[in-house]
C-alpha cells in the first residue's frame, strides 16, 4: 500500500510515520518534501515563500509519481496545496495550473491518514510558530478531505488520540482495506 500521513505543522504527522513504520517494517518511510529538498541543497526562505511551497509541491508530486509500493509518505501534495492556498501571497499562486496533476498523484495513494488538530492539542506549539497559519492549513485540509473541496475521492482515515492510538487506528484501517 501507498499511504500518506497528512496534516498541518505540529499535528503529530512525523511521530505517526515513525510509529506506523515501526509496526510495518517492510514499508519505507519518506521524509516530508521540505526535508527532501533541504537534503538536496534547496535553501528556503524563512518564512517560506510561494516559490518555496511550489518547490515543495513539485517535490511531493515527484515522490508520488515515482510509483514505489509499500511507502509511508510524510505529507502529500494536498498538504502543500493547503499551505499555498492559505499563504499571505496566495493570489500569486495559480491553483488551476496544478489541480490535475495533484489529483492524478493522489489517485496513486491507497490511503491518506489525516492527523487533525485536536481540541486538547497533543503537540506543544512553540511561541514562534504561526498558530493562525497552522489553524488555516488545518481547516483547508478538512475542506479538501471532508468536504471534498476538489472532488478528489481519495480514501481518507482521520485519526485521533495519542501516538499509540493513532498508529493502531492506521493499522486497523490498513487491515480493513486489505
Amino acid at each position: 500500500m501507498r499511504i500518506a500521513i497528512s496534516g498541518t505543522h505540529r499535528s503529530g504527522k512525523s511521530t505517526l510515520v515513525e510509529q506506523v513504520s515501526a509496526l510495518l517494517p517492510r514499508y519505507s518511510a519518506l521524509e516530508e518534501p521540505y526535508v527532501l529538498l533541504e537534503e538536496e541543497g534547496y535553501e528556503a526562505t524563512d518564512p517560506p515563500s510561494i516559490d518555496d511551497f511550489q518547490a515543495q509541491l513539485e517535490r511531493s508530486l515527484a515522490a508520488l509519481e515515482a510509483g514505489e509500493d509499500d511507502v509511508l509518505f510524510d505529507r502529500c501534495p494536498a498538504d502543500i496545496l493547503a499551505y499555498l492556498l492559505t499563504h499571505d501571497d496566495a493570489a500569486a499562486f495559480d491553483v488551476d495550473e496544478w489541480l490535475d496533476r495533484i489529483a492524478g498523484a493522489l489517485k496513486t495513494l491507497d490511503l491518506v491518514v489525516f492527523v487533525p488538530i485536536e481540541d486538547s492539542d497533543r503537540i506543544p506549539v512553540a511561541g514562534h510558530e504561526d498558530r493562525v497559519q497552522r489553524l488555516a492549513v488545518h481547516e483547508k485540509l478538512e475542506e479538501m478531505f471532508t468536504d471534498e473541496l476538489f472532488g478528489w475521492s481519495v480514501d481518507v482515515l482521520r485519526v485521533e488520540g495519542n501516538a499509540q492510538q493513532r498508529a493502531q487506528q492506521v493499522i486497523t484501517g490498513i487491515r480493513a482495506r486489505s
